[in-house]
């Protein structure tokens, strides 16, 4: 491809957002609306995980500084001893 020719597509592509924005018409089908919110829905949940990971993150280092003692469960089998 000829650099004119990208120039070309880039300047129609341009000029059609443009025309869109002026006209307030950015989709043009049904396809166009739920893929931009599928999209969203998308980026929503990873700033949500990232949110709870760095919630969990500081909950972790500020608050849990000792870890619990482990008390034992269950009998001692005196049999297995030497």
């Amino acid at each position: 491809m000829s650099q004119g020719n990208l120039q070309e597509d880039f300047q129609n592509q341009v000029n059609d957002v443009f025309t869109r924005l002026q006209n307030k018409e950015m989709f043009q089908s049904d396809w166009d609306i739920a893929s931009f919110a599928i999209f969203f829905i998308f980026i929503g949940m990873v700033l949500l995980l990232i949110i709870l990971v760095l919630i969990r993150c500081c909950c972790c280092c500020c608050f849990c500084d000792e870890k619990p003692k482990r008390q034992k469960v269950g009998i001692d089998n005196m049999a297995l001893q030497p």
